[in-house]
């Protein structure tokens, strides 16, 4: 049996502020407690949560690590007692509570998909935030059906086309905002029936003259986008906010929303308790995973970066410079 080391060196954000906060710091290799996983990690997935973190809005829950990173692909190397399912050697994607940034990770086994063979673990390491997100507010918040149709903003985030390629492959139709006719592109090779670019026209224009409305809403901007959207929202639909990035604050005709019968909801991935979080694997095993595993969705990776240059990694989010996910090389 392989001696695993007892330290490593891992990312944290030594304090609030931009992209060079972020350090390599020694580390205790985590030990997998019951129930829970040691993963050796070949890539780490960076998002918006870290992001957030790394700037101090958001805290690691009670308990978390402070070493950044939420998905990780890679190799169960340990397993903790009760673990039936995952023996060691199993490559695995996985959603964590933190501490992706870093040679080995633990995760609880509830919360790991097995990799298909052929699948990279570059890809692998793009998915499991974003699966679980989208399946959540999307299918099962905003309750996207066949034949309805979805906006979509920020198509060309890791989020967004992921949100893009379920939709279209479930059955809904799909118009999507992105800042360039490159990345529009990029997702009318996704499915997207409609891209906008916002830079140069507007949506609720766009959407109008090319759809009529919208069943359903996916916003990452909130502020005076919102009630824009409600503008194009048809009756009983759904307007589903995954982040703020103009404000939180939002001015709302109640008359517009009540005359439409219309849906406001929203949900944070991160706080939810592992049964729910397991729950949600389950539902995305079922429903998406094959979709992933036939071909049908995958993983788009705008760059992979090394563990040393995840400032700059940092940097492509903030800028908006990615189509899809820029993922961190951890071996």
């Amino acid at each position: 049996m392989t001696t695993l080391p007892t330290m490593m060196q891992a990312v944290i954000a030594a304090k609030p502020g931009g992209p060079e906060v972020l350090t390599l710091a020694e580390r205790p290799v985590p030990v997998p407690r019951a129930g829970e996983v040691l993963i050796e990690v070949a890539c780490a997935g960076v998002s918006r949560p870290d992001i957030m973190q790394r700037r101090g809005i958001f805290t690691p829950p009670p308990g978390a690590s402070d070493v950044l990173g939420l998905e990780v692909s890679g190799i169960v190397v340990a397993c903790g007692a009760e673990v039936r399912d995952l023996p060691v050697g199993s490559r695995v994607a996985a959603l964590l509570l933190a501490g992706g940034y870093a040679p080995y990770a633990t995760a609880d086994a509830r919360h790991c998909f097995k990799l298909p063979d052929a699948m990279s673990f570059r890809d692998g390491a793009a998915l499991p935030e974003a699966l679980f997100t989208v399946w959540h507010n999307l299918f099962e918040l905003g309750r996207l059906g066949p034949g309805e149709t979805v906006l979509v903003h920020g198509g060309a985030s890791g989020m967004g086309t992921m949100a893009v390629q379920l939709a279209a492959a479930t059955g809904a139709r799909v118009v999507a905002t992105v800042g360039t006719a490159a990345k529009a592109e990029t997702l009318r090779a996704l499915g997207c029936e409609r891209p906008i670019v916002y830079r140069d026209e507007d949506f609720v224009a766009a959407v109008k003259e090319s759809v009529g409305s919208v069943d359903v809403v996916l916003d990452i901007i909130g502020g005076s986008y919102v009630p824009r959207n409600l503008s194009i929202l048809a009756p009983g639909g759904r307007h589903v906010s995954l982040s703020f990035m103009e404000g939180a604050a939002v001015s709302v005709d109640l008359g517009v929303v009540m005359s439409k019968s219309l849906t406001l909801t929203s949900s944070t991935l991160r706080p939810k308790t592992p049964d729910e979080k397991a729950r949600l694997k389950r539902a995305i095993e079922h429903h998406a995973w094959p979709l992933v595993a036939a071909g049908r969705v995958c993983a788009v990776v705008h760059s992979e970066l090394p563990l040393a240059a995840v400032a700059e990694a940092h940097r492509i989010l903030e800028a908006s410079e990615h189509v899809g996910k820029v993922v961190l090389s951890c071996r």
